[in-house]
């Protein structure tokens, strides 16, 4: 008999908890969440408060251990250096060539694959814009350095012409990282032209606008969200690139070359940690300003 008491005690409890998650919503989201929330937590924004923590100790200078020793002549050598703004420069300047580069490419190849390839076609197109992300990373980098080379396919393709390949350096690195992030430009654009509705296009033909008419004024500003989205990757992961710009980047250094040799070989764990600040800061400042657009609140 008590066995059975609480058995219906326990389906009781069960039973209410359950209308109690029922009926009220965001009680029921907050439990969902909380999990990969305190993942997140865990591993990324411990992450950056450590970052941020270490960019103000000191090395010290006759051990080369790491001492919790605040200071701000991190920071100011990383504002301040020369070498590091020069960098910065670069490396900023890379990030908008290769999203510029990419948005270029993207958009002609999103359209065709959303509003012109057949439903057949589409499915291959998408396969074929997947399939390079399953390949490694440096496979697709050193494939690049090949084709660079002075005797490699590029300079086989332009000599008759009389032209050059651009060899290892800021070109071949620009090159090479648009190529390496453009699926990730493609893929968000596609979807974006997908919800434009082929109606709006059929009505503005019939209202007498062209082609490039339609695409400023129609296609375009319902587009603006997805070419941010794709942009944020090809933005984001052009900066905090180290790998590349030493395969075809010649003797030139990005912000992660720096971070990464201050890490290994200098072994100087505070400036990088300042250095790596830098591009958190840059892409900050990049969301804020899409922000203010709009196009965040539209994805």
């Amino acid at each position: 008999m008590t066995t059975q008491t609480e058995t219906r005690a326990q389906d009781g409890a069960a039973h209410r908890a359950s209308v109690f998650l029922y009926s009220h919503a965001r009680v029921r989201l907050a439990l969902l969440l909380s999990a990969p929330l305190f993942w997140l937590a865990l591993v990324y924004i411990a992450a950056l408060v450590a970052l941020l923590i270490t960019a103000f100790w000191t090395v010290d200078s006759f051990t080369g251990e790491v001492r919790t020793d605040w200071t701000f002549e991190n920071v100011i050598t990383v504002l301040t250096g020369s070498l590091y703004q020069s960098v910065t420069l670069r490396t900023l300047g890379m990030a908008v060539l290769v999203t510029i580069a990419d948005i270029v490419i993207a958009l002609p190849i999103a359209f065709f694959m959303a509003k012109v390839a057949s439903a057949k076609w589409q499915r291959i197109l998408v396969i074929a814009i997947l399939m390079p992300l399953w390949a490694s990373y440096l496979v697709k980098a050193y494939a690049w350095r090949s084709v660079l080379s002075n005797d490699g396919i590029f300079q086989w393709i332009v000599q008759p012409f009389g032209g050059t390949t651009p060899g290892y350096g800021i070109t071949g690195a620009v090159i090479t990282l648009a190529y390496l992030w453009l699926p990730y430009v493609i893929l968000p654009i596609y979807a974006g032209l997908e919800r434009v509705p082929n109606s709006l296009l059929e009505a503005s033909a019939d209202l007498g606008a062209g082609t490039w008419r339609t695409l400023r004024s129609i296609v375009l500003p319902l587009l603006w969200p997805a070419i941010v989205a794709g942009s944020i990757f090809s933005f984001s992961l052009t900066l905090g690139d180290y790998i590349t710009i030493n395969i075809v980047g010649g003797a030139n250094q990005m912000l992660g070359n720096l971070v990464y040799t201050n890490v290994g070989a200098a072994n100087n764990l505070p400036l990088a940690s300042a250095i790596a600040l830098i591009p958190i800061a840059i892409i900050f400042v990049y969301l804020a300003a899409v922000r203010r657009t709009g196009a965040l609140n539209s994805l």
